[in-house]
Parts: C-alpha cells; structure tokens; sequence
C-alpha cells in the first residue's frame, strides 16, 4: 500500500515516464502483434513491464484513496512509552478503519451460524493467512472467543482485547475525580459522637462511587493476569496462552489461561475454580490464586513427565456463587456454566486434532462449587466428552449433579475425588444436604463408584499445598491422574 511518502500519497498518481500504457487488453493484444513488426525487438518487452506497472500502480493508487485518510488518524504521541492512553486510542482509532474495512470482512468466509467448535476449527483451517490475519486485527473479540481455533491464534486476539480494555479502563478511572480525603467526620448527638461520612465525600459517591469501585476492581483482576504474563521463565515456567478474556463475563469476568500450549501437549489439565472465584480474586495472594493453582499443577505434572509437554488451564467462564447460601445451594450457576465447559473443552479437542492430528490425555479437575459445573458438563452433549476428556477429579465436591461415576462417560475406573477435614467436611456435606449431589450422594461416598485418593490436607483449600519443593500428597495424586500415572496414585484404604 502507498501512504504517507513522496509517491503515491493520499491518492495522487506519481510522476515519471510512461510507455503508453496499454492497459486494455485488446490494446495489449493489438501491441503484441504489431511488436512483430518493430525494428526494435525490445521495445514489446519494455511495453510489458510498463503495463504491469501501470496497473499496480492503478490499483495501489485505488487503495490508498481508501485507505489514506484513515491510516493518518492512526498516529501515535511522539514518545516512545505505549502507555494506557495509546491502547485507549488505539481501540478508538482503528474504528475507523475497521468500518472502512467492513465490507472486505463481510466478504470474507464467515464462521459458522452453529458455532460448533469442530465448524470452527474447519472455518479457520480454511481461510487463507491474510483473511486470517484480517479478523484477527478487526475482531479481535470474536476471534478471542471461538472455541475450536488454535491456542496462539486465541491468545493473540485476546491480548489485543486484553491490552484494549486495560488502556480504556485506567483512562476512564484517571478521569474520575478522586474521591475526598475528608471522608469521615464526627456528629454528637444526645451526648454521643458517631463517625459519619462527609457531605462532600457522600456526593462523590453517589455521582462516581459504584463506576469508581468497578474499574478498579476489574484494574485488579487485569494486574493479576499481566503477573503472569511478567512471570514466564520463571522457575522454569512456560509461556501463558490468554484463550479467553472479557472483563464483565456473565458477571464475574472471563479468564482462561493455560501454562504452556494446549494444542501441543501430551497432557493437558482444566481446573475449574469454585464459590467467590472471578476476575478480581483470579491471582489474589502469595500462591497467586487461582492462576497459581495452575501453574502448581503444571510443575508437579511436568516433573512425572519427563520428555513429554504438559499444559494446565484455569478456566473461568461461569457465574460463580458469591455467597454460601442461597446462590451456592443452587445448581443454577452450574448448569449454565456446565454446558460452556463442555463447548470449551470440544474446542480443546478440535484444535488439538487441528494443529498434531491426535489428541491430548485430558483432565478436567473441579473445586469446590467447581465440580458441581464440571459434572453438569461431563453429562451435556451426546456423550461426546468421551472424546475429549480423559478423566474427572473432584476436590472438596459439595455434589456433581450424578450419584454413580459412570453417569460422567468416562468409565468409574476413570473418576477421582479427595476430600478434608474441618471446613471441606462442612462443604461436602452442606452439598449432600442441599442437593447438589443426585440421591444425597457426593463423589467421595463410595456408593458413587469411583475411585477416592488419599488426601493430606488441612481442609477445603489445602489440596495444591507445598512444604518448600516438597509436594503434597494431594497434589502428588492430582498430578499423577494428570499424567497417566495411574498405578502409582495413592487411594483411601
């Protein structure tokens, strides 16, 4: 494309000389004859180069008409920091372009109406390098959001999603006027004082306090996120795959991040968070929340397996309960996050097929709440997880909506459950009692048929505790399942 130099600019034709040019066809195969003629036998070949010049230069001439002036309102500050305003500019700029390029998009091969992960897969597979590299730069959020296309093509699209909505967050946040120092002050009355809150700071907040608290909130949770990024190399940790982003969600926000590339690895570990999980608590502490959970996984998982890749995702895609009772007594959030699982984890599936034309040994493993989501999941479909995963855990399950193992597809021999004491003893039997489980059972009765794991934790969030270097038993038997090692898994007397 011509734009912004000495030629070609802003749609005007450059100067210089021409042979012609003999453009037409007919005209060209006139001057072809008529070149058997010429006493000067180069003057047909000049003539060739001069039209095949001339007609690029037609055409780039058409292009930068369209696309000049856009592509000038894409400049950036003349320092050399990509701050948040830049990627707050770059989301509003690139509209405009976007919008101009919208009927080159509509002409493109458009993903399929049923969003099948499998029709997904098929529609990427099949458009070429430049159509894909056009929806991922002008829909960077659907492209982000497709289950079925490659792990790198995903994470690409939603780190520009991701960088987008950080730039435009902390602009709008920086907008806001800061809430007043004096917030409190002192009333008496009837002899008493009481700390109350100033009328200046109590007309702050009710004009800024609730948008105020939210881009902060989700700030918080991008932070998190951003850590992991910084921390790839780290302790050997391997690169971070953004396969899904959106600061809102269903509620809580989205985040899916795997610990090494899904679609190449010989293992591959989804771990679904539970109750109070969302985008602001994702790498909340020292273990680095849930995100951390995850790369433990991955580090155990991968000393089991030498000479082999494994990767481990957190997955937050559902409503998660904010509260004991009543929204965790309720298997609602499970059975519209359940379905979302499953559609992830076919997608898993699809882009493994895709990109190493075999699959990966898949584990899905559910905290908490987390398991009721996963074993709604396991029963959604046609009982086509078979072919996606491999094998079900479940720590501190309050209940996975099935009272036998074998209600999840993939053979009793092939569930796993552990459990604690204090605090998850209170969960697993608040579970039975309330539900959550078919028939008042949960997965560590033995009535439900599957395979219950020696555990040492000390209650409801110790099962991916380390002593120094030293593993856990419990994480030990999470990774052992994880990698296949399954004589090898230590089961309850």
């Amino acid at each position: 494309m011509l734009g912004g130099g000495e030629q070609g600019e802003n749609g005007k034709t450059p100067e210089g000389g021409t042979v012609g040019p003999l453009t037409d066809s007919t005209a060209t195969a006139i001057g072809r004859q008529a070149a058997n003629f010429d006493p000067n036998p180069n003057h047909r070949l000049a003539q060739d180069y001069a039209d095949q010049i001339a007609a690029a230069l037609k055409e780039a001439t058409e292009t930068d008409e369209k696309w000049a002036p856009k592509l000038r309102a894409l400049k950036a500050d003349d320092d050399l920091t990509v701050s948040d305003k830049d990627w707050a500019d770059a989301a509003s700029d690139t509209k405009g372009v976007t919008e101009a390029g919208k009927k080159y998009l509509d002409s493109l091969p458009q993903p399929p109406k049923d969003g099948s992960p499998e029709g997904n897969a098929a529609w990427w597979a099949g458009l070429s390098s430049e159509e894909q590299a056009a929806w991922v730069s002008m829909r960077p959020d659907a492209v982000g959001a497709l289950n079925g296309l490659p792990a790198t093509v995903r994470d690409e699209a939603n780190r520009i999603v991701f960088d987008e909505t950080r730039g435009r967050t902390q602009t709008e946040l920086d907008s806001i006027p800061k809430p007043p120092a004096n917030e409190w002050t002192w009333i008496s009355s009837g002899g008493f004082a009481s700390k109350v809150h100033t009328d200046e700071w109590m007309d702050w907040d009710r004009q800024y306090g609730d948008r105020y608290a939210q881009l902060n909130t989700t700030l918080t949770g991008m932070k998190y996120i951003q850590d992991r990024f910084d921390r790839t190399g780290e302790g050997g940790l391997p690169e971070a795959y953004l396969l899904g982003f959106d600061p809102v969600g269903l509620g809580d926000g989205k985040v899916v991040i795997a610990n090494g590339n899904p679609d190449q690895a010989d293992h591959v570990a989804v771990y679904v968070p539970g109750t109070f999980s969302g985008l602001d608590k994702i790498g909340e502490g020292e273990d680095h929340g849930d995100i951390g959970r995850g790369e433990t996984l991955w580090a155990e998982s991968s000393k089991l397996a030498p000479g082999q890749n494994v990767s481990t995702i957190t997955w937050l895609d559902y409503n998660a309960p904010d509260s004991i009772v009543p929204e965790a007594s309720s298997g609602k959030f499970a059975e519209e996050g359940g379905p979302r699982l499953y559609d992830f984890l076919q997608g898993n599936r699809a882009a493994h097929e895709e990109l190493s034309g075999n699959t990966a040994h898949t584990t899905v493993l559910g905290h908490s709440y987390g398991s009721t989501v996963v074993g709604v999941s396991a029963q959604s479909g046609s009982w086509n997880d078979s072919e996606a995963v491999d094998d079900y855990m479940f720590a501190g399950s309050p209940g996975v909506q099935a009272d036998h193992a074998a209600d999840l597809g993939v053979g009793a021999d092939h569930v796993w459950a552990m459990g604690g004491p204090g605090d998850d003893q209170v969960v697993r039997q608040g579970g039975r009692l309330m539900g959550l489980g078919d028939n008042l059972t949960i997965p560590t009765d033995d009535s439900f048929g599957g395979n219950v794991m020696k555990s040492d934790s000390d209650g409801h969030s110790g099962f991916w505790d380390t002593d120094g270097h030293e593993a856990s038993l419990s994480l030990e038997n999470q990774a052992r399942v994880i990698t296949g090692r399954y004589g090898d898994v230590v089961l309850e007397d």
